[in-house]
Formats: C-alpha cells, sequence, structure tokens
C-alpha cells in the first residue's frame, strides 16, 4: 500500500490569507499546506481519501491519472469543495463516491446539475454510493468506516487494511477503539498546540493520547493550522514513532 499525503492543512489552509506569522512566512515547503486529503494506492487500486477545493492542483501536482472511488469524511466544504473538478475522470466511466445520506443529500444539493436525469454535456458523472457504520466494498477494496465526533457533528473516518484515516475528530464512541487495533499507520487530525483548545478538532497534546491508546506502529498529523508551529520545529518534539505529515509525503505500508 502507497499513502500520498496530498493536502495536509485546515479549511483555512497555509499560509492563511492575510497573515504574516512565522509559519505562514515560512521558506520551508513542508510549511506551505493545502486542504486536507489522502491518496491510498493499493492493489492495483487507487482511492482518494476527501476531495477538497485543491483536488484539482493536487492531482496534477501529484501527476494522479486514475481514480478507481472517492470516500468523503463529511459535507464541510474544504472536503467536498472538489467535486466538481473529477470531470476529467469521467470520461470513460462514472466516479464511485462513498457517503453517508446526510453528506449525499449535501453533495446533491450543492451540486445538483451533477445528478439530474437529463445531464448538461460535461458535467462529471458521479455515481452517488450511500453507506452507514457497516463495512463496505469501494473498489472491490473492504473498508470500514470509523465514527469520528467532530465536535457535535458525527462524520465517518475509514480503515483500509491496516491503514486508518481520522480527520477533524475531537474525539471518538468509545467503541470505535475496537476497529482500530492493529494498524501499521493511523493518520489523524492535530489542529494546533495544546495550549489552543478547540471545540470541535483534537490539539496536538489530545492527537498523541489517542495514538498512544490506539497504538498504531506509525502515525501521521493531518489537517494541521498555521498555529501549530514551523515543521521543522514541532516534528522534533514528537515520539519517534509519530511524525508530522506534509503535503506530497510518501510513505509505504
Amino acid at each position: 500500500m502507497k499513502i500520498t499525503f496530498l493536502g495536509t492543512g485546515t479549511s483555512t489552509g497555509v499560509p492563511e490569507i492575510g497573515c504574516q506569522c512565522e509559519v505562514c512566512t515560512s521558506k520551508d515547503p513542508r510549511d506551505w499546506r493545502l486542504r486536507t486529503s489522502v491518496l491510498v494506492e493499493t492493489g492495483g487500486k487507487t482511492i482518494l481519501l476527501d476531495c477538497g477545493p485543491d483536488f484539482r492542483w493536487q492531482m496534477i501536482t501529484n501527476k494522479t491519472y486514475h481514480l478507481d472511488a472517492v470516500l468523503i469524511s463529511h459535507e464541510h466544504y474544504d472536503h467536498v469543495g472538489g467535486l466538481d473538478d473529477l470531470r476529467p475522470f469521467c470520461r470513460v466511466r462514472g466516479v464511485d463516491i462513498y457517503a453517508e445520506d446526510y453528506v449525499a443529500e449535501a453533495i446533491e444539493t450543492r451540486i445538483p446539475y451533477a445528478f439530474r436525469i437529463h445531464k448538461y454535456p460535461g458535467v462529471p458523472n458521479l455515481e452517488l454510493h450511500r453507506i452507514g457504520m457497516e463495512p463496505f466494498e469501494a473498489a472491490g477494496l473492504s473498508v470500514i468506516p470509523i465514527r469520528v465526533m467532530h465536535g457535535r457533528l458525527p462524520i465517518l473516518g475509514y480503515r483500509i487494511g491496516n491503514m486508518a484515516y481520522l480527520t477533524d475528530l475531537k474525539y471518538l464512541p468509545e467503541e470505535e477503539y475496537a476497529k482500530l487495533e492493529g494498524l501499521d499507520m493511523l493518520i489523524i487530525t492535530a489542529l494546533r498546540k495544546e495550549d489552543q483548545p478547540h471545540p470541535t478538532h483534537e490539539t496536538l497534546g489530545e492527537a498523541l493520547v489517542n495514538i498512544a491508546r490506539i497504538a498504531p506502529k506509525e502515525s501521521y498529523l493531518i489537517h494541521m493550522g498555521h498555529r501549530i508551529g514551523l515543521h521543522a520545529v514541532v516534528e522534533k518534539e514528537l515520539p519517534p514513532h509519530v511524525h508530522l505529515a506534509y503535503d506530497g509525503l510518501k510513505v509505504g505500508l
């Protein structure tokens, strides 16, 4: 399995518009973060986890020419804003999109032209699959949904093989931890430092507590804002098996 971190930033991205802090003005490319999205390649299949507004550029810079499925965590714009840009992948067949009911309804409301019976030529051909909490198959691969609480909003994380993706996490219901046993890789939110708590996202300190409990072999932090600090500094402060992911990072399992 190959994991590519297409974007590792929070909803505003980094640099944040108008900010002159040391992170937003950093010359280190690891401090420049597009909106969070991850590409999973395994068994000859390519699956996209979340499709935000930076999707087009992420596909171009990563030289991605094929997608088999897209898994959506929730309806917020930074996770669905790129769905219209799936059009080039729809020329041969439709792209399969997996999302739970309320997210599917939100997608249909935001881009209704993609789901009409009589479609305007050139609109994306999206095959929307509604999922629940039961395991399902996407592109022939087994996927286990993980209930994640984004503050009070229930959203989905996903486990594919021994990799799990938990974005926009504030806390996990107790019964979900059993689904995360035996992971080789955990990808998990760490919005900013623990002295700056947030009502709907984990801080770095909260993420480290969850990582210690889940006990994966390796963990990669995502969905970070500029308040996380400089990559070069924070990476040195982390335990050896925990890493600050950055855009373009590729990791093999």
